[in-house]
């Protein structure tokens, strides 16, 4: 019998798993049916009365939908849509195409813990190389009643996340989910072989992520290694995130992995039939599964009372580069991994659409004429993945200009990319805002073509800060000047010295302050000695950076300049989430830095 006191305990010791979904779930009530909300209410009524300790989250959460077995819907490819339609963000599109593929595996028992209780070993080892396609799951789980509704209003929103994690259900972990998968169903497989057990490792992939550098060279180990128990499962879709250049290859899929087979992708039974057939046949292989994708990322319909936002600052980089070639004549040569559209490149300029492939479009850039101008258009992060290429290419290429897009949104991105970036050897570091910015970095480019620019395109959309860039982009531009009060240069009591984007959040929130407010575009600006004395003098002085502190902008002022400067901006790590919520967790929202603001005009940096 369980005594009131165990019981408390057990409460208690499920109260952080209660405590991440519950307040999530309630502000998503708005966005939910009558019938959705009612079913929330009941499952966190229910979660509160919990009288069984559980192993694992997913088990737990199995747990609150037996405590309450009704089902608001019987197929997943509507529970996929209902959980991006109240997250209103989200690679649906993505999980969709995939959906076959995870009811495949559920329905031959390829995916553990569906219960309570339920042993742990399945089939085979099943690796999500899809890393995105985590939400597939939680709907699957949820129709076999083994997943409650209220995690599923929560998607993106400080609850669950779209990237497969172990604590919701799945083998591995994935930070992103671009190519790492298939190197942790290498290793698995390499591991089971070694210790000589027999059982198989089935890995789910996408036909974009197989343009990954990592991809090759795994599947060249597994051939050399003579990996008999892999079976490569491939959403062969047509895209990544825009179309592929050319169709995946299954002579060469076929050629490291053995035995390739077709399937109907948008059909379950076609693919539980021909992955069946692999498992059961000895030796490796490979299963093409032809899917049909649209657009990448979800946008919820425009209405009249919700149109549809602004472009996004990346988006204008396309027509930006268009205005800088014909204004230089100069000739480019633009490569991005993906990338087109989230960078506007589309109709602007000629581009080479690479695929997820970072490390390739580095190493086209390598042997092209000097006098021409390279441009690299990727994400931040990707570079976490492939910094000695780009080491490569800034120690031997003359006129390399890398856009590095900026998304701290679902997509998620390390705080300290852009830091990392600034330490690779021959780099500069600019986040402009506005696009007089955005060209003095490319003709700063021309006066210094052996330093590779490296420019972060924050995706986040926003009106330009009301001021021009400074004539020089690696000093200093006053968005609030301070007043003068009769006199040339008088000293300040405060100030704030903002980088990049921060400079389009601090404006906002220091509109009813009036602080004193300095802009700069370069992660390490180089500040007028007038300047920098002045503000040496401050009694209180705040840097803010849309970036990670640790090696950032403030440190860097405070190292270079010697500047008494207390640095706000990023201090942990980035997690999934939408872009408000983001801002929120890092108290970078405008709201916050008001409320910063007035402490550092009332009681100093040390407030």
């Amino acid at each position: 019998m369980t005594t009131v006191a165990s019981q408390s305990l057990d409460l208690a010791e499920r109260a952080p798993l209660l405590d991440r979904f519950e307040d999530v779930a309630r502000a998503a009530m708005p966005r939910l049916t009558p019938d959705e909300a009612a079913t929330v209410e009941r499952e966190l009524a229910a979660w509160t009365r919990l009288d069984a300790r559980y192993p694992t989250p997913s088990a737990e959460l199995a747990g609150v939908a037996a405590a309450v077995p009704e089902r608001l819907y019987d197929d997943s490819a509507q529970v996929l849509l209902r959980m991006h339609e109240i997250a209103g963000s989200g690679n649906y599109q993505s999980c969709l195409s995939s959906l076959p593929l995870v009811r495949a595996c559920f329905d031959l028992g390829l995916v553990p813990g569906h219960h309570p209780g339920d042993a742990e070993a399945t089939d085979a080892e099943l690796i999500v190389g899809r890393g995105h396609i985590a939400p597939s799951f939680y709907a699957e789980r949820y129709v076999r009643g083994a997943f409650p509704f209220a995690p599923l209003t929560t998607l993106h929103r400080d609850g669950l996340t779209g990237v497969v994690h172990q604590n919701w259900g799945f083998r591995n972990t994935m930070r992103y989910s671009l190519g790492v998968g298939v190197a942790q169903a290498v290793s698995l497989a390499w591991e089971l072989r070694r210790r000589g057990k027999q059982r198989k490792v089935v890995c789910l992939a996408g036909d974009g992520e197989l343009h990954e550098g990592v991809t090759f060279e795994c599947l060249r180990f597994a051939y050399e290694a003579g990996l008999d128990n892999l079976i490569l499962v491939v959403d062969a879709n047509g895209k990544g995130i825009e179309p592929l250049r050319a169709p995946v290859s299954r002579e060469y899929l076929s050629h490291y992995l053995g035995t390739a087979t077709d399937a109907d992708g948008q059909d379950t039974e076609s693919v539980a039939k021909a992955l069946r057939e692999l498992l059961d046949t000895p030796g490796s292989g490979v299963l093409l599964c032809a899917t049909r994708k649209e657009g990448h990322s979800f946008k919820p319909p425009a209405t009249p009372s919700a149109p549809a936002p602004r472009p996004s600052f990346a988006t204008t980089s396309g027509k930006l580069l268009a205005s800088f070639q014909e204004a230089t004549e100069r000739q480019l040569a633009v490569f991005t991994g993906d990338m087109a559209a989230r960078f506007g490149l589309t109709g602007a300029v000629p581009y080479e659409n690479v695929g997820l492939a970072e490390t390739l479009s580095l190493g086209l850039t390598l042997s092209l004429p000097d006098d021409t101008v390279k441009v690299v258009a990727t994400d931040a992060m990707y570079y976490m993945d492939s910094l000695s290429m780009l080491t490569e290419a800034t120690t031997s290429t003359r006129n390399l200009l890398v856009l590095a897009g900026r998304s701290w949104g679902a997509w998620g991105g390390a705080s300290n990319a852009l830091n990392l970036l600034d330490q690779v050897m021959g780099t500069k570091v600019y986040e402009p805002v506005t696009a007089a910015e955005f060209t003095a970095c490319a003709a700063r480019l021309l006066t210094d073509p052996s330093t590779a620019h490296v420019l972060s395109m924050v995706d986040a959309r926003f009106a330009e800060p009301g001021t021009h860039c400074a004539a020089d982009i690696d000093g200093a531009v006053w968005i609030t000047p301070p007043g003068t009060d009769g006199q040339d240069a008088p000293d300040l009591d405060c100030a704030v010295i903002s980088f990049g984007y921060a400079t389009v959040l601090v404006e906002e929130a220091n509109r009813e302050f009036g602080v004193p407010h300095l802009h700069c575009a370069a992660l390490r600006p180089h500040l007028d000695p007038a300047l920098t004395e002045r503000l040496r003098r401050c009694r209180s002085l705040l840097s803010v950076e849309y970036n990670g502190v640790p090696g950032g902008f403030g440190e860097g002022l405070r190292a270079r300049h010697l500047l008494p400067v207390t640095a706000h901006g990023v201090t942990g790590d980035i997690l999934n989430c939408v872009h408000d919520k983001q801002l929120a967790r890092h108290d970078m929202a405008p709201a916050q830095l008001t409320e910063r603001l007035r402490d550092l005009r009332e009681n100093g940096p040390a407030a």
